[in-house]
């Protein structure tokens, strides 16, 4: 458990996958998180969500770039930003809603929306990157955060 700030938990915790930290990430998750991306099965138990968290550690790169993110007093934080995906000069950035709950110093519920049509788009730049180098978008270097 920690005393950490609902918000602060959550930006640490993306600041820790970004920089490939996975454990310690981890550190911050209830033994029965729920993560979901909305219209995909949802992941149930630590375990299962590490073994996923620890792909984006290893074959799959993970970038995020914090654009907003507010908190409720029950422990409620809602991010904006883009995630980005890599495997080799692929990478894939599209932008995302999460919605957290954090109970007793944990995240229980990590639940992410967004638009197919813009992942779509972000497979073909990302495709278009690989061949043309130069038409890939760097990320913001973390954290570029607004508290809301």
């Amino acid at each position: 458990m920690t005393s950490q700030k609902p918000i602060d938990l959550v930006q640490s915790f993306f600041i820790r996958l970004a920089g490939g930290d996975v454990d310690a990430a981890l550190d911050g998750v209830d033994e029965n998180i729920v993560y979901t991306n909305v219209s995909l099965p949802a992941v149930r138990g630590k375990r299962r969500f590490a073994s996923l968290m620890r792909v984006l550690g290893g074959r799959i790169g993970f970038d995020v770039d914090l654009l907003a993110i507010s908190g409720d007093d029950n422990g409620v934080v809602l991010t904006e930003r883009i995630d980005e995906l890599s495997v080799g000069r692929l990478h894939i950035r599209f932008w995302v809603c999460g919605r957290f709950e954090v109970t007793e110093g944990r995240i229980t519920v990590w639940r992410d929306y967004f638009d197919y049509f813009d992942c779509t788009k972000a497979v073909l730049r990302g495709i278009a990157g690989v061949a043309v180098p130069s038409l890939n978008r760097s990320m913001n270097p973390m954290p570029r955060i607004t508290a809301v």
